[in-house]
Protein backbone atom coordinates (compact mmCIF):
# COMPACT_ATOMS: atom_id res chain seq x y z
CA UNK A 1 0.00 0.00 0.00
CA UNK A 2 0.89 3.41 -0.66
CA UNK A 3 1.80 5.92 2.62
CA UNK A 4 -0.67 8.57 3.62
CA UNK A 5 -0.58 11.67 2.07
CA UNK A 6 -0.77 13.29 5.30
CA UNK A 7 2.50 11.68 6.19
CA UNK A 8 6.11 12.85 4.72
CA UNK A 9 4.87 16.42 3.74
CA UNK A 10 7.17 19.82 3.43
CA UNK A 11 7.45 22.33 6.07
CA UNK A 12 7.17 25.03 3.38
CA UNK A 13 5.93 28.61 4.73
CA UNK A 14 2.54 29.28 3.42
CA UNK A 15 2.23 32.95 3.92
CA UNK A 16 0.24 34.31 1.17
CA UNK A 17 1.35 35.97 -2.09
CA UNK A 18 4.93 37.30 -1.07
CA UNK A 19 5.77 33.15 -0.92
CA UNK A 20 4.38 32.69 -4.58
CA UNK A 21 6.36 35.04 -5.66
CA UNK A 22 9.53 33.36 -4.75
CA UNK A 23 8.26 29.61 -4.90
CA UNK A 24 7.56 29.91 -8.55
CA UNK A 25 10.83 31.65 -10.05
CA UNK A 26 10.08 34.04 -13.62
CA UNK A 27 11.77 30.95 -15.53
CA UNK A 28 9.26 28.58 -15.60
CA UNK A 29 6.82 30.55 -18.28
CA UNK A 30 6.02 27.58 -20.28
CA UNK A 31 3.11 26.88 -17.95
CA UNK A 32 0.93 23.38 -19.09
CA UNK A 33 0.89 24.59 -22.47
CA UNK A 34 4.31 24.12 -23.52
CA UNK A 35 10.44 0.08 -27.92
CA UNK A 36 8.86 -2.48 -25.72
CA UNK A 37 8.07 -6.26 -26.46
CA UNK A 38 4.18 -6.16 -28.34
CA UNK A 39 1.26 -7.19 -26.91
CA UNK A 40 0.24 -10.90 -26.86
CA UNK A 41 -3.22 -10.19 -26.19
CA UNK A 42 -4.31 -7.11 -28.63
CA UNK A 43 -7.77 -6.11 -28.01
CA UNK A 44 -8.08 -7.05 -24.88
CA UNK A 45 -10.46 -4.98 -22.32
CA UNK A 46 -9.24 -3.41 -19.36
CA UNK A 47 -11.57 -4.25 -16.32
CA UNK A 48 -12.92 -0.79 -15.36
CA UNK A 49 -11.01 0.88 -12.24
CA UNK A 50 -12.17 2.13 -9.24
CA UNK A 51 -11.46 5.00 -7.22
CA UNK A 52 -8.75 4.91 -4.90
CA UNK A 53 -10.02 6.44 -1.61
CA UNK A 54 -7.92 7.76 1.60
CA UNK A 55 -9.12 4.32 3.75
CA UNK A 56 -7.51 1.72 2.53
CA UNK A 57 -6.07 2.90 -0.40
CA UNK A 58 -4.15 0.73 -2.41
CA UNK A 59 -1.00 2.04 -5.18
CA UNK A 60 -1.49 0.59 -8.47
CA UNK A 61 2.14 -0.16 -9.02
CA UNK A 62 2.66 -3.25 -11.67
CA UNK A 63 4.17 -5.81 -9.49
CA UNK A 64 7.40 -5.95 -11.59
CA UNK A 65 7.85 -2.63 -10.74
CA UNK A 66 8.64 -3.85 -6.89
CA UNK A 67 10.32 -6.96 -7.78
CA UNK A 68 12.72 -5.31 -10.62
CA UNK A 69 13.38 -1.47 -8.88
CA UNK A 70 14.85 -0.56 -6.06
CA UNK A 71 13.17 2.02 -4.34
CA UNK A 72 9.22 4.20 -4.23
CA UNK A 73 9.42 2.04 -3.30
CA UNK A 74 8.67 2.69 0.34
CA UNK A 75 9.57 5.32 2.23
CA UNK A 76 9.54 4.86 6.49
CA UNK A 77 6.76 7.90 7.65
CA UNK A 78 7.77 11.04 8.05
CA UNK A 79 10.59 10.91 4.93
CA UNK A 80 9.77 11.27 1.18
CA UNK A 81 12.02 8.92 -1.22
CA UNK A 82 14.55 10.81 -3.38
CA UNK A 83 15.89 9.73 -6.17
CA UNK A 84 19.32 10.66 -7.53
CA UNK A 85 19.98 10.66 -11.16
CA UNK A 86 21.64 7.61 -11.96
CA UNK A 87 24.77 7.26 -14.53
CA UNK A 88 23.76 7.40 -17.89
CA UNK A 89 24.50 4.30 -20.27
CA UNK A 90 27.87 4.03 -21.70
CA UNK A 91 26.35 5.12 -25.49
CA UNK A 92 24.83 8.25 -23.81
CA UNK A 93 27.87 10.93 -23.48
CA UNK A 94 27.81 12.76 -20.11
CA UNK A 95 29.93 15.27 -19.32
CA UNK A 96 31.10 16.66 -15.69
CA UNK A 97 29.63 20.23 -15.00
CA UNK A 98 32.02 22.79 -13.98
CA UNK A 99 33.16 22.28 -10.18
CA UNK A 100 30.61 24.78 -8.46
CA UNK A 101 27.95 24.78 -11.35
CA UNK A 102 25.58 22.73 -9.80
CA UNK A 103 25.54 23.98 -6.29
CA UNK A 104 22.45 24.41 -4.22
CA UNK A 105 20.44 23.58 -7.33
CA UNK A 106 17.54 20.86 -7.19
CA UNK A 107 15.51 18.90 -9.74
CA UNK A 108 11.88 17.57 -9.95
CA UNK A 109 11.32 15.64 -12.61
CA UNK A 110 7.25 14.73 -13.45
CA UNK A 111 6.44 12.26 -16.59
CA UNK A 112 2.60 11.96 -16.91
CA UNK A 113 0.37 10.61 -19.11
CA UNK A 114 -0.17 13.97 -21.37
CA UNK A 115 3.10 15.57 -20.26
CA UNK A 116 6.69 15.73 -19.30
CA UNK A 117 7.92 18.15 -16.69
CA UNK A 118 10.73 19.40 -15.21
CA UNK A 119 11.90 22.63 -13.03
CA UNK A 120 15.09 23.12 -11.92
CA UNK A 121 15.42 25.80 -8.98
CA UNK A 122 17.74 26.93 -6.29
CA UNK A 123 16.56 27.88 -2.51
CA UNK A 124 15.96 31.34 -1.51
CA UNK A 125 15.18 32.88 1.79
CA UNK A 126 11.05 32.10 1.56
CA UNK A 127 10.82 29.71 -1.20
CA UNK A 128 12.71 29.03 -4.32
CA UNK A 129 13.87 30.41 -7.83
CA UNK A 130 13.59 28.69 -10.96
CA UNK A 131 16.76 28.18 -13.23
CA UNK A 132 15.61 26.17 -16.19
CA UNK A 133 12.28 24.57 -16.78
CA UNK A 134 10.68 22.36 -19.39
CA UNK A 135 7.24 21.39 -20.16
CA UNK A 136 6.39 18.81 -23.52
CA UNK A 137 3.00 16.99 -24.15
CA UNK A 138 4.33 13.88 -25.07
CA UNK A 139 0.47 11.74 -24.30
CA UNK A 140 2.44 8.40 -22.97
CA UNK A 141 -0.88 6.95 -21.67
CA UNK A 142 -2.43 7.31 -25.54
CA UNK A 143 -4.21 3.82 -26.19
CA UNK A 144 -3.48 2.79 -22.41
CA UNK A 145 -6.95 2.61 -21.54
CA UNK A 146 -8.07 0.66 -24.41
CA UNK A 147 -4.75 -1.87 -24.64
CA UNK A 148 -3.43 -1.51 -21.12
CA UNK A 149 -0.22 -1.13 -22.29
CA UNK A 150 2.12 2.00 -23.35
CA UNK A 151 2.20 2.23 -27.06
CA UNK A 152 5.66 2.14 -28.96
CA UNK A 153 4.97 5.44 -30.61
CA UNK A 154 3.99 7.08 -27.25
CA UNK A 155 7.02 5.84 -25.55
CA UNK A 156 9.13 7.15 -28.07
CA UNK A 157 7.89 10.65 -27.64
CA UNK A 158 8.33 10.21 -24.02
CA UNK A 159 11.98 8.83 -24.48
CA UNK A 160 12.40 12.11 -26.52
CA UNK A 161 11.33 14.33 -23.72
CA UNK A 162 13.66 12.36 -21.26
CA UNK A 163 16.53 13.01 -23.45
CA UNK A 164 16.16 16.66 -23.42
CA UNK A 165 15.27 16.59 -19.38
CA UNK A 166 18.41 14.67 -18.93
CA UNK A 167 20.68 17.26 -20.95
CA UNK A 168 19.67 19.77 -18.54
CA UNK A 169 20.33 17.85 -15.17
CA UNK A 170 23.62 17.26 -16.98
CA UNK A 171 24.76 20.68 -18.13
CA UNK A 172 23.12 22.07 -14.93
CA UNK A 173 25.27 19.84 -12.97
CA UNK A 174 22.26 19.28 -10.53
CA UNK A 175 22.78 16.05 -8.11
CA UNK A 176 20.11 16.70 -5.88
CA UNK A 177 16.66 15.75 -7.98
CA UNK A 178 13.47 13.28 -7.92
CA UNK A 179 12.13 11.66 -10.44
CA UNK A 180 8.74 10.26 -11.12
CA UNK A 181 6.21 8.49 -13.35
CA UNK A 182 2.30 8.38 -12.45
CA UNK A 183 -0.67 6.92 -13.91
CA UNK A 184 0.27 6.41 -17.03
CA UNK A 185 3.30 3.76 -16.14
CA UNK A 186 1.37 2.86 -13.01
CA UNK A 187 -1.50 1.40 -14.63
CA UNK A 188 0.49 0.03 -17.63
CA UNK A 189 1.52 -3.61 -18.30
CA UNK A 190 4.25 -2.62 -19.43
CA UNK A 191 5.50 0.64 -17.47
CA UNK A 192 7.98 -0.86 -15.34
CA UNK A 193 9.26 -2.24 -18.46
CA UNK A 194 9.52 1.11 -20.30
CA UNK A 195 11.28 2.62 -17.39
CA UNK A 196 13.84 0.13 -17.60
CA UNK A 197 13.98 1.60 -21.56
CA UNK A 198 14.22 4.83 -20.12
CA UNK A 199 17.10 4.24 -17.35
CA UNK A 200 19.41 2.68 -20.10
CA UNK A 201 18.60 5.48 -22.66
CA UNK A 202 19.02 8.63 -20.92
CA UNK A 203 20.08 7.39 -17.48
CA UNK A 204 17.39 8.45 -15.49
CA UNK A 205 15.85 6.09 -12.78
CA UNK A 206 12.58 7.06 -12.96
CA UNK A 207 10.28 5.91 -9.99
CA UNK A 208 6.56 4.87 -10.33
CA UNK A 209 4.95 7.30 -7.24
CA UNK A 210 1.37 5.70 -5.87
CA UNK A 211 -1.67 7.86 -5.56
CA UNK A 212 -1.07 8.84 -2.38
CA UNK A 213 1.92 10.06 -2.94
CA UNK A 214 0.36 12.49 -5.70
CA UNK A 215 -2.53 13.72 -3.31
CA UNK A 216 0.61 15.12 -1.13
CA UNK A 217 2.69 16.65 -3.31
CA UNK A 218 -0.13 18.35 -4.91
CA UNK A 219 -0.75 20.13 -1.37
CA UNK A 220 2.82 20.49 -0.81
CA UNK A 221 3.33 22.58 -4.18
CA UNK A 222 -0.11 24.66 -3.27
CA UNK A 223 0.27 25.27 -0.18
CA UNK A 224 0.65 28.90 -0.23
CA UNK A 225 -2.36 29.81 -2.76
CA UNK A 226 -4.89 28.09 0.26
CA UNK A 227 -6.37 31.63 1.89
CA UNK A 228 -5.39 31.26 5.74
CA UNK A 229 -8.73 33.26 6.48
CA UNK A 230 -11.09 29.95 5.31
CA UNK A 231 -12.25 26.75 6.86
CA UNK A 232 -10.09 25.31 3.87
CA UNK A 233 -9.87 23.73 0.67
CA UNK A 234 -10.77 21.49 -1.98
CA UNK A 235 -7.63 20.87 -3.88
CA UNK A 236 -8.30 18.74 -6.79
CA UNK A 237 -5.48 17.84 -9.85
CA UNK A 238 -6.91 16.73 -12.86
CA UNK A 239 -4.27 14.37 -14.68
CA UNK A 240 -4.24 12.69 -17.95
CA UNK A 241 -4.75 9.78 -16.25
CA UNK A 242 -5.72 10.20 -12.85
CA UNK A 243 -7.42 12.88 -11.32
CA UNK A 244 -6.77 13.46 -7.25
CA UNK A 245 -8.60 15.43 -4.71
CA UNK A 246 -8.14 16.76 -1.21
CA UNK A 247 -9.90 18.16 1.36
CA UNK A 248 -7.65 20.47 3.41
CA UNK A 249 -9.06 20.93 6.82
CA UNK A 250 -7.94 24.62 8.20
CA UNK A 251 -10.80 24.34 11.30
CA UNK A 252 -8.28 21.17 12.90
CA UNK A 253 -6.20 22.56 15.71
CA UNK A 254 -2.62 22.17 14.46
CA UNK A 255 0.98 21.17 16.88
CA UNK A 256 2.22 24.63 16.37
CA UNK A 257 5.62 22.91 16.22
CA UNK A 258 4.29 21.89 12.74
CA UNK A 259 3.81 23.95 10.25
CA UNK A 260 2.90 21.31 7.01
CA UNK A 261 -0.58 21.89 5.32
CA UNK A 262 -0.58 18.08 4.81
CA UNK A 263 -1.10 17.89 8.25
CA UNK A 264 -4.60 19.37 7.72
CA UNK A 265 -5.40 16.63 4.81
CA UNK A 266 -8.75 15.51 5.71
CA UNK A 267 -9.37 13.11 3.15
CA UNK A 268 -8.55 12.28 -0.03
CA UNK A 269 -9.38 10.42 -3.14
CA UNK A 270 -7.75 9.51 -6.28
CA UNK A 271 -9.89 8.81 -9.59
CA UNK A 272 -8.94 6.85 -11.99
CA UNK A 273 -10.19 9.42 -14.71
CA UNK A 274 -8.27 12.59 -16.80
CA UNK A 275 -8.65 14.15 -19.30
CA UNK A 276 -7.29 11.55 -21.65
CA UNK A 277 -8.86 8.83 -20.88
CA UNK A 278 -11.82 10.44 -20.66
CA UNK A 279 -11.61 11.56 -24.19
CA UNK A 280 -10.70 8.75 -25.39
CA UNK A 281 -13.99 7.35 -24.24
CA UNK A 282 -15.98 9.82 -25.04
CA UNK A 283 -14.31 11.48 -27.81
CA UNK A 284 -12.50 14.86 -27.81
CA UNK A 285 -13.03 16.43 -30.85
CA UNK A 286 -16.75 16.29 -32.07
CA UNK A 287 -18.44 17.24 -28.13
CA UNK A 288 -22.01 17.45 -28.37
CA UNK A 289 -24.30 18.52 -24.87
CA UNK A 290 -24.98 14.53 -24.61
CA UNK A 291 -21.42 13.68 -24.94
CA UNK A 292 -20.46 16.74 -22.34
CA UNK A 293 -23.32 15.35 -19.81
CA UNK A 294 -22.24 11.71 -20.42
CA UNK A 295 -18.66 12.61 -19.44
CA UNK A 296 -19.99 14.33 -16.65
CA UNK A 297 -22.20 11.71 -15.44
CA UNK A 298 -19.54 9.14 -14.89
CA UNK A 299 -17.44 11.00 -13.04
CA UNK A 300 -20.41 11.93 -10.59
CA UNK A 301 -20.80 8.36 -10.05
CA UNK A 302 -17.35 8.29 -8.83
CA UNK A 303 -17.70 10.82 -6.48
CA UNK A 304 -20.18 9.62 -4.75
CA UNK A 305 -18.31 7.46 -2.56
CA UNK A 306 -15.87 10.50 -1.68
CA UNK A 307 -14.66 9.71 2.19
CA UNK A 308 -16.67 12.26 4.78
CA UNK A 309 -18.80 13.31 1.65
CA UNK A 310 -21.24 14.70 4.03
CA UNK A 311 -18.98 16.80 5.89
CA UNK A 312 -17.74 17.98 2.98
CA UNK A 313 -20.84 19.35 2.12
CA UNK A 314 -21.65 21.05 5.21
CA UNK A 315 -17.97 22.44 4.74
CA UNK A 316 -18.72 23.63 1.07
CA UNK A 317 -22.54 24.79 2.47
CA UNK A 318 -20.98 27.27 4.98
CA UNK A 319 -19.55 29.33 2.36
CA UNK A 320 -16.26 29.53 3.88
CA UNK A 321 -14.59 26.54 1.90
CA UNK A 322 -12.94 27.11 -1.70
CA UNK A 323 -11.57 25.27 -4.56
CA UNK A 324 -8.11 25.18 -5.54
CA UNK A 325 -6.86 23.64 -9.29
CA UNK A 326 -3.84 22.65 -10.38
CA UNK A 327 -4.13 21.38 -14.16
CA UNK A 328 -4.03 22.41 -17.42
CA UNK A 329 -8.14 22.83 -17.25
CA UNK A 330 -8.27 24.82 -14.70
CA UNK A 331 -5.34 27.31 -16.07
CA UNK A 332 -6.98 26.91 -19.55
CA UNK A 333 -10.24 29.00 -18.17
CA UNK A 334 -8.32 31.31 -16.22
CA UNK A 335 -6.31 32.26 -19.38
CA UNK A 336 -9.48 32.80 -21.38
CA UNK A 337 -10.76 34.49 -18.91
CA UNK A 338 -8.11 36.76 -18.44
CA UNK A 339 -8.38 37.42 -22.26
CA UNK A 340 -4.69 36.77 -22.87
CA UNK A 341 -3.44 36.76 -26.29
CA UNK A 342 -0.66 34.22 -25.56
CA UNK A 343 -0.77 32.01 -21.92
CA UNK A 344 1.15 33.48 -19.30
CA UNK A 345 1.87 31.52 -16.30
CA UNK A 346 2.45 34.47 -14.23
CA UNK A 347 -0.69 36.26 -14.76
CA UNK A 348 -2.20 32.96 -14.11
CA UNK A 349 -0.91 31.43 -11.23
CA UNK A 350 -2.57 32.43 -7.94
CA UNK A 351 -6.00 33.92 -9.95
CA UNK A 352 -9.00 34.21 -8.17
CA UNK A 353 -12.27 33.06 -10.13
CA UNK A 354 -16.28 33.39 -8.48
CA UNK A 355 -18.61 30.59 -9.74
CA UNK A 356 -20.02 33.06 -12.15
CA UNK A 357 -16.79 33.51 -13.80
CA UNK A 358 -16.18 29.75 -13.45
CA UNK A 359 -19.61 29.20 -15.37
CA UNK A 360 -19.32 32.33 -17.85
CA UNK A 361 -15.90 30.70 -18.73
CA UNK A 362 -17.04 27.03 -18.48
CA UNK A 363 -19.78 28.44 -21.03
CA UNK A 364 -17.53 29.77 -24.09
CA UNK A 365 -15.33 26.46 -23.91
CA UNK A 366 -18.41 24.17 -24.36
CA UNK A 367 -19.04 26.24 -26.87
CA UNK A 368 -16.82 26.65 -28.80
CA UNK A 369 -16.41 23.90 -31.89
CA UNK A 370 -12.54 22.14 -32.31
CA UNK A 371 -11.23 24.70 -35.14
CA UNK A 372 -11.96 27.43 -32.77
CA UNK A 373 -10.11 25.42 -30.42
CA UNK A 374 -7.44 25.03 -32.05
CA UNK A 375 -7.31 28.61 -32.98
CA UNK A 376 -7.67 29.84 -29.03
CA UNK A 377 -4.20 30.68 -27.89
CA UNK A 378 -4.70 29.30 -24.83
CA UNK A 379 -5.89 26.09 -25.68
CA UNK A 380 -4.30 25.33 -28.88
CA UNK A 381 -3.73 22.10 -31.15
CA UNK A 382 -2.05 19.92 -28.42
CA UNK A 383 -5.03 20.66 -25.83
CA UNK A 384 -8.21 21.20 -28.54
CA UNK A 385 -9.34 17.19 -28.19
CA UNK A 386 -8.48 17.41 -24.19
CA UNK A 387 -9.67 20.55 -22.76
CA UNK A 388 -13.70 19.41 -22.93
CA UNK A 389 -12.57 16.39 -21.08
CA UNK A 390 -11.19 18.63 -17.82
CA UNK A 391 -13.86 20.69 -18.28
CA UNK A 392 -16.36 17.88 -17.14
CA UNK A 393 -14.50 16.79 -14.67
CA UNK A 394 -14.23 19.95 -13.33
CA UNK A 395 -18.34 20.02 -13.71
CA UNK A 396 -19.09 17.06 -11.74
CA UNK A 397 -16.87 18.15 -9.05
CA UNK A 398 -18.42 21.83 -8.86
CA UNK A 399 -21.89 19.65 -9.30
CA UNK A 400 -21.08 17.82 -6.29
CA UNK A 401 -19.76 20.58 -4.71
CA UNK A 402 -20.67 24.41 -5.02
CA UNK A 403 -17.99 26.12 -3.79
CA UNK A 404 -18.27 29.99 -4.68
CA UNK A 405 -14.95 30.35 -5.02
CA UNK A 406 -11.71 28.95 -7.12
CA UNK A 407 -7.93 29.67 -6.88
CA UNK A 408 -6.26 28.55 -10.11
CA UNK A 409 -2.26 27.18 -9.50
CA UNK A 410 -0.14 26.61 -12.40
CA UNK A 411 1.91 25.05 -10.08
CA UNK A 412 1.92 21.01 -8.74
CA UNK A 413 3.94 17.76 -8.48
CA UNK A 414 7.12 19.65 -9.83
CA UNK A 415 6.73 22.12 -7.34
CA UNK A 416 5.49 19.83 -3.89
CA UNK A 417 8.52 17.29 -4.87
CA UNK A 418 11.16 20.48 -4.88
CA UNK A 419 9.88 21.59 -1.51
CA UNK A 420 9.92 18.28 0.29
CA UNK A 421 13.71 17.95 -0.69
CA UNK A 422 14.34 21.27 0.66
CA UNK A 423 12.72 21.16 3.91
CA UNK A 424 14.39 17.88 4.67
CA UNK A 425 17.48 19.25 3.70
CA UNK A 426 16.59 22.03 6.21
CA UNK A 427 17.42 24.83 3.57
CA UNK A 428 14.84 26.99 5.29
CA UNK A 429 16.52 26.50 8.37
CA UNK A 430 20.06 27.73 7.77
CA UNK A 431 21.28 31.61 7.04
CA UNK A 432 19.61 33.25 4.10
CA UNK A 433 23.21 33.74 2.69
CA UNK A 434 23.91 30.06 2.82
CA UNK A 435 20.74 29.43 0.29
CA UNK A 436 21.88 30.54 -2.78
CA UNK A 437 19.97 33.72 -2.70
CA UNK A 438 20.24 36.27 -5.53
CA UNK A 439 18.75 39.59 -5.76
Amino acid sequence: MGEDPRRADSEVPANGPAVVRDLVGPADAQGPHGGSQASKKKGRRRKRRRPVYAAGGESRVPPAAAASRPAERRPQPGSAPQQTIAQPAPHVVAEAAPRGQGDGLYAALDLGTNNCRLLIARPRERGFHVVDAFSRIVRLGEGVGRSGRLGDAAMDRAVEALRICQAKLRDRGVVRARLIATEACRAAENGAAFLERVLAETGLDLEIVSRETEARLAVSGCASLIDPQTSGALLFDIGGGSSELVWIDLTRPADRHRRRMSDRIRTWASLPVGVVTLSERHGGELVDATVFEAMVAEVAAMLASFPDGAALDRAVASGNLHMLGTSGTVTTLAGVHLGLARYDRRKVDGTWLSAEEVNQMMAVITGMDYAARVANPCIGRERADLVLAGCAILEAIRRRWPCQRLRVADRGLREGILVEMMAEDGVWRRNPRQNGRTS
